[in-house]
């Protein structure tokens, strides 16, 4: 086989892999990731569901990959916005229109602890890029006045991120929590610098 004809299979190999992504992460945020949700990525990527997994070493593999898509999209969703506390409630609310993505999410973070579990190392490393991103953001507001200094940024940002979660969590089980406005009341309020008395 010649390396060019090598390398236009990989090319292509890798555009399939793709699309099975980006249709995985559309189907996944309306219809959610049980039942029969892969038959339908199959069809729309017009291949038979067993296929998909000539791509992707399981389907661990690809949920990562959808997730890590999700989060792409998340950086997408705040435009000019900063990465940091501004971003959080903008993705609260992109996160209620993907009620699958968001279910997934809570699913893969609660089982991925165990250090050999295929999606671990995404959320290790996605817990400590989104702890140092609010944290330096956190940071920077701590030096203008905008966020108390009475405790450690990193920890007001591990506090934040807690919260986020933890609010998504009871929206799984409440659609009324708002997360997005929870997330500005928690920001508000825990952040806000301390003021002596006079």
């Amino acid at each position: 086989m010649s390396t060019t004809r090598a390398r236009g299979q990989y090319a292509k190999g890798a555009e399939r892999r793709e699309q099975i992504i980006q249709t995985a992460t559309d189907v996944f945020a309306t219809e959610g990731f049980e039942g029969t949700a892969l038959k339908r990525v199959a069809e729309l990527v017009g291949v038979k569901e067993a296929t998909l997994f000539h791509y992707f070493k399981g389907k661990q593999e690809l949920l990562t990959a959808v997730l890590a898509e999700r989060d792409r999209r998340s950086l997408a969703v705040g435009g000019e916005v900063e990465v940091g506390l501004n971003l959080m409630p903008p993705i609260a609310e992109r996160n209620v229109r993907e009620p699958g993505l968001t279910t997934l999410y809570a699913v893969a973070s609660a089982t991925a602890n165990d250090p050999g579990h295929a999606s671990h190392g995404y959320f290790k490393e996605r817990y400590e890029t989104v702890v140092r991103d609010i944290a330096v953001d956190i940071e920077r507001r701590q030096t203008s006045g905008e966020v108390r200094t009475d405790v450690d940024a990193v920890m007001l940002a591990r506090l934040t991120v807690a919260a986020f979660d933890g609010l998504q969590l009871q929206w799984l089980y409440d659609k009324d929590v708002d997360m997005a406005d929870g997330l500005r009341q928690l920001i508000d309020v825990l952040l806000a610098p301390s003021h002596p008395t006079e």
